[in-house]
């Protein structure tokens, strides 16, 4: 019986750990976690929207904390800072001052671990309700595969829409040197490099 089937099996609200063949013990069911708030302000005028938070991001209450995550070196290179010591509060202020948003495409779902494909009964961010927040607010940089699946959200609402490779460390087809040139046309394009 796949993973998947022995979750469901297991029956929803349970704590039991079901066997599955060849996988090793699987939760019957994943907590239901609730992601961070945006990082956005009125001179937001680019969003980058992630899929949900890391186990380590929800743990530090901060976007990007694992610490193996490129997105802080990638900001760093970009706006030739280094973002990497200061702390979360620094780090969110440094982005809002440049133009940049941090928020995800799900508020709130089930998942064990932190890979996207864990992801579970996602309960999708109001992203309308954000353009109140954040007039200036022009595109969407969507932080890899999962999250670009939503692009259609940000199109919707008259934005432009970035697909962007994942900046996770569970992302290692790409280069760094390939992703930040990706990055660098994005914010280059929206006026967030110096």
């Amino acid at each position: 019986m796949p993973a998947q089937d022995a979750e469901r099996s297991a029956g929803a609200g349970t704590s039991a750990v079901v066997r599955a063949s060849g996988s090793g013990a699987v939760p019957a069911q994943a907590e239901r976690l609730v992601g961070l708030p945006p990082v956005i302000g009125p001179r937001t005028r680019l969003l980058v929207l992630g899929s949900f938070p890391s186990a380590a991001s929800l743990a530090a209450g901060a976007y990007y904390a694992h610490p193996r995550n490129q997105f802080w070196p990638l900001l760093s290179a970009l706006w030739g800072l280094d973002l990497s010591d200061l702390a979360p509060a620094r780090r969110h202020a440094a982005v809002l001052d440049r133009g940049l948003g941090l928020w995800d495409i799900y508020g709130a779902c089930r998942r064990a671990g932190s890979l996207d494909r864990a992801i579970r009964d996602a309960e999708p961010n109001d992203l309308a309700g954000l353009l109140r927040r954040a007039p200036r607010l022009e595109a969407v940089a969507h932080n890899g595969a999962t999250s670009s699946r939503a692009a259609q959200a940000g199109a919707a609402l008259g934005l432009a829409v970035h697909r962007l490779p994942s900046t996770s460390p569970a992302h290692a087809a790409w280069t760094f040197e390939r992703k930040l040139a990706a990055w660098r046309a994005a914010f280059e394009r929206h006026g967030l490099l110096p």
